[in-house]
């Protein structure tokens, strides 16, 4: 059985690193976005936006990891943002009471 995997892309600016997401964030792919946030703190930006927009869903595993890298970056300084979260995640976002642990920029 073919699964949906997690596509990440990088784009980088002097103050910030936009990194997309589109796909699953669960516990098949959560090793990955872990990593290549992990990069992103080597040499930190000052801020860091996850863009939701591709996501098409997030287990438990994938929420607990957003918050882990969250804390994470706040331990580098840096901000991190989740961007363009859809419907379902905020509303899954809002049930499990992690809305308030992450910061969510709004709609523009």
């Amino acid at each position: 059985m073919e699964r949906p995997e997690l596509s990440i892309a990088v784009q980088r600016t002097p103050d910030e690193v936009v990194i997309q997401l589109a796909g699953e964030i669960d516990v098949l792919t959560v090793t990955e976005l872990s990593t290549v946030v992990n990069e992103v703190l080597v040499e930190p930006p000052a801020r860091i936006v996850l863009d939701m927009a591709g996501v098409t869903f997030c287990d438990s595993q994938g929420l607990g990891t957003l918050v882990v890298l969250s804390r994470k970056a706040q331990h580098a300084q840096v901000v991190l943002a989740l961007a363009n979260v859809g419907d379902f995640l905020m509303r899954v976002l809002d049930i499990t009471g992690l809305r308030s642990a992450l910061m969510i920029n709004s709609s523009s």
